[in-house]
């Protein structure tokens, strides 16, 4: 089947066409039609799968009658992240090429004015994350009465970012007519509750079993101690990976982002960060710089997780297992799309069996382990990166680490009266206190003494008690007394 049996209309065609593309992917070839139709759709696809032209081209086809009016727009899609919701900009632009639509995005970390001024001009298309919309709304500055259709995108992620009241109250917002449309990889038993309230008679479209990956991606378990190993460990994939192009390295938290990538760029790799504390500028650039080959590698938390496009990444490396296992899944999406092969390898502790045994039963099947077992594994590294965190100097060790930093801790020259004990000259551990007592006698203490200068005073006679011969001026000052009236008696 070809695009040309979907019943798009001559413009999408023609920029479908010009963009490369012939044959539809089985989530095109089945939510087309009835979004044509004005149905609500339901739709769970791999990642990576063309979701987003499986709503943007049947948008574009009925939006090709009517206008739209000044702070009034004609149809909403919701993205959890600026990313994402910039990525829909982006498939406007390319596939709306022969359409004269206002397409605004709002977003945080833009200047509210700008937006703004896109709104006053009137949307045809209103790409938002639910925050800023709202933030919108409240002001007065946007009304959703005439959203004709509202594209609900990448569903479970609004659920885990804690959106789903947000997407309440905006369901109630827009008309009781509208059509809606929900896309996701995966269908969580609340998301499911939501699309029967908020949804009238969808088509259901699942084009492969939830939460499954993509037979192009081979996945493997690297075992691994923690902390530095760990670091250490993931250096070692990317040296040995066969054909490496680019790769992006998740972490759960935005700490270990920061972490792991001053580690790769303190040993000579081209590596740019990608997380949610971050300004909207800097996410951006790093992300572009990533695209455009500037950085090969890319560190980033779970927000460069969900639907994000970049075509031609050939692995992923997951530095932390995800505490989610639906979040794995989004993660080893982002190789292996449009049917390319990829690699998506996983750096595991002993901590993280629970989370491991989660996702295998999510996805249905075992993944095999690749290299030494944690039987095989060498001792922990007993020197660490010196300076290359804040987090890594000595006390507790995160992820499974061994405490080392005691170790490393240079020792104290022993004391005259530690040397003449019998404990510690046969290399045993004194109970609790023993030594403590020892080292602390009044002789050590007098070695110290003995170091500082000594200060000499003069005999000046006996010691003076009281005031001595010295009386103050106001103890010599007359007292006045008053005297008191006689009374008769």
């Amino acid at each position: 089947m070809n695009f040309t049996d979907l019943g798009l209309s001559e413009k999408v065609l023609a920029a479908v066409q010009a963009s490369g593309y012939t044959t539809p992917t089985p989530i095109q070839t089945q939510a087309i039609p009835p979004a044509l139709q004005g149905k609500d759709i339901l739709g769970i696809a791999q990642t990576g799968t063309g979701k987003t032209a499986a709503f943007t081209l049947p948008m574009l086809s009925r939006l090709e009658m009517g206008r739209a009016r000044a702070r009034v727009p004609r149809t909403l899609i919701l993205e959890p992240t600026r990313e994402l919701a910039a990525q829909v900009e982006e498939s406007f632009a390319k596939y709306g090429v022969n359409h004269r639509l206002n397409v605004a995005l709002l977003i945080g970390g833009v200047s509210f004015g700008d937006q703004e001024a896109k709104i006053m001009r009137g949307a045809d298309v209103l790409i938002a994350t639910p925050g800023r919309l709202l933030d919108f709304f409240d002001r007065g500055k946007l009304l959703l009465t005439g959203i004709e259709i509202l594209v609900i995108d990448e569903a479970d992620r609004m659920l885990d970012m804690g959106f789903i009241p947000d997407i309440e109250r905006i369901c109630k917002l827009v008309p009781f007519t509208r059509q809606t449309l929900f896309f996701s990889a995966t269908m969580p038993p609340e998301i499911t509750r939501l699309t029967e309230a908020f949804l009238h008679n969808p088509v259901r479209i699942e084009v492969a079993r939830a939460s499954t990956t993509a037979s192009t991606i081979r996945q493997a378990l690297v075992a691994s101690h923690g902390a530095a190993d760990k670091r250490e460990t993931l250096r070692r994939l990317i040296r040995e990976a066969e054909n490496l192009k680019n790769a992006i390295i998740f972490c759960n938290r935005k700490r270990d982002v920061a972490i792991v990538h001053r580690s790769l760029q303190k040993h000579g790799f081209s590596a740019g960060a990608l997380h949610g504390d971050m300004d909207q500028l800097a996410r951006m650039a790093s992300l572009e710089a990533f695209k455009t080959g500037d950085v090969s590698l890319l560190v980033c938390s779970d927000v460069a997780a969900r639907g994000l496009d970049i075509p031609d990444v050939g692995h992923v490396f997951n530095f932390d297992v995800p505490t989610h296992s639906e979040d794995y899944v989004h993660r080893i999406g982002r190789t292996g799309r449009a049917g390319r092969s990829g690699v998506a390898l996983t750096i595991v502790t002993q901590d993280d069996g629970k989370y491991i045994d989660q996702i295998q039963s999510l996805i249905g099947e075992p993944i095999s382990w690749e290299g030494p077992s944690f039987q095989e594994l060498p001792e922990p590294m007993i020197r660490r990166e010196v300076h290359e965190s804040r987090g890594d100097r000595g006390s507790r060790t995160r992820e499974g680490g061994d405490r080392i930093g005691r170790r490393m801790r240079p020792s104290r020259p022993e004391t005259p009266l530690e040397r003449e004990n019998p404990i510690t000259q046969m290399g045993a551990f004194s109970p609790k206190g023993y030594d403590r007592e020892f080292t602390r006698q009044r002789p050590v203490a007098d070695e110290r003494r003995q170091r500082l200068p000594r200060r000499h005073f003069e005999d000046d006679g006996p010691p003076v008690i009281g005031l001595g011969d010295h009386v103050p001026s106001f103890l010599l000052r007359p007292v006045t007394l008053k005297s008191e009236p006689v009374t008769e008696e």
